[in-house]
């Protein structure tokens, strides 16, 4: 909702005193995508299997996020060569973009679905994930707590080298300069996974969250929003996670939020694409009043969300059962031979894989 509130704002739909309203709401809007970041590295360290591999891991996220990827990069290809003023790409480009590489080129990183910039910094994360899984298991709580404190540093160089210009080009899209956010959601996972999380409540850390956002205008912009929001994200996931295992009221366990979180992805990778094909019939940036704009703002909603519901049901699932299902039938036959052939009780190895 940040990020499609910022292009709201971005396409200039409000004008005057709602303009300034909208800009003053959402204009960090940006920093969403930092959460989004944060919230992957807690998610994928809070759901690791310990004796998984990486190619297992890595082919689950394939199934996961390139169906919709490609989908979306198709839709905005069939728009850059049949509608008017848009972009059309130069083949290396179109390339890059498939293969999630175009952050790595600050010209390229817009390209096509500009909003994939953030996905081709999550496909370095997951590249990176299983070594850091690994560095988390054997660093323990108080090793796991020092590797967060040095992301946190980490971010706060990068954040005045980007604001001082000490590189060619800003290190907003670069995947590199994103992975110690990350890593600091992987480091929290670890740390309530062992018992060892010591943050605040999920309202304390709500109100830093907040806080940092609005914030935010007050940094030079880009990279440099990313340390008005750490903390506050950084303590928001685990808060809420310790709330639902402690069985704390939380706003986000609601059926219809829920559903909505499942619809996320779909939603964040078709929405920019809507507003886009709607310049074709409102122009740029109509300037709207309060009321038309907001009805325009509903509308353009409305259709973003049903777009990202066909998505994930004719999309994003089948795509998945489909990629996984060979997977699943042949991890099924490795556990059943050895039942079959074993001639004493079964045990668990240290591996975590049945034996006979």
């Amino acid at each position: 909702m940040l990020v499609f509130g910022l292009h709201v704002n971005n396409f200039g739909y409000f004008g005057g005193i709602a303009g300034r309203y909208v800009s003053w709401g959402f204009g960090a809007g940006a920093t969403g995508v930092s959460f989004f970041f944060v919230l992957s590295g807690f998610v994928l360290t809070w759901s690791a299997r310990p004796g998984d591999r990486a190619l297992a891991f890595w082919r689950r996220r394939i199934a996961r996020v390139y169906p919709v990827h490609l989908v979306t990069l198709a839709v905005a290809l069939l728009m850059a060569y049949t509608l008017a003023r848009q972009p059309r790409p130069e083949p290396k480009q179109a390339v890059a973009n498939v293969l999630l590489l175009h952050s790595w080129w600050r010209p390229w990183w817009q390209t096509l679905n500009p909003v994939s910039w953030s996905l081709a910094c999550e496909a370095f994360f997951y590249a990176a994930f299983p070594l850091l899984y690994l560095l988390l298991r054997r660093l323990g709580a108080r090793g796991s707590a020092a590797l967060g404190v040095l992301c946190v540093a980490a971010v706060l160089v990068l954040a005045r080298a980007d604001a001082h210009h000490w590189w060619r080009y800003a290190l907003y899209s670069f995947p590199a300069a994103r992975l110690p956010e990350f890593v600091l959601g992987a480091v929290t996972a670890r740390l309530v996974l062992l018992g060892r999380w010591r943050g605040p409540g999920l309202e304390a850390s709500l109100a830093l969250a907040v806080t940092g956002y609005f914030f935010v205008p007050q940094v030079a912009p880009g990279y440099s929003a990313t340390m008005c929001t750490l903390a506050g994200f950084v303590m928001l996931i685990p808060a809420a996670a310790v709330a639902d295992l402690n069985g704390l009221p939380s706003l986000w366990r609601r059926r219809r939020l829920v559903r909505l979180g499942e619809l996320s992805f779909a939603f964040y990778m078709i929405h920019l694409l809507v507003l886009r094909a709607t310049t074709q019939l409102l122009g740029t940036k109509p300037h709207y009043g309060p009321w038309a704009g907001l009805a325009v703002t509903t509308v353009l909603f409305a259709v973003s969300l049903a777009l990202s519901w066909v998505l994930y049901e004719a999309v994003e699932c089948p795509a998945r059962r489909l990629l996984l299902r060979r997977r699943a039938s042949t991890r099924a036959a490795e556990r059943a031979a050895p039942r079959g052939e074993a001639s004493g009780p079964a045990r668990e190895s240290p591996a975590g894989r049945t034996t006979g």
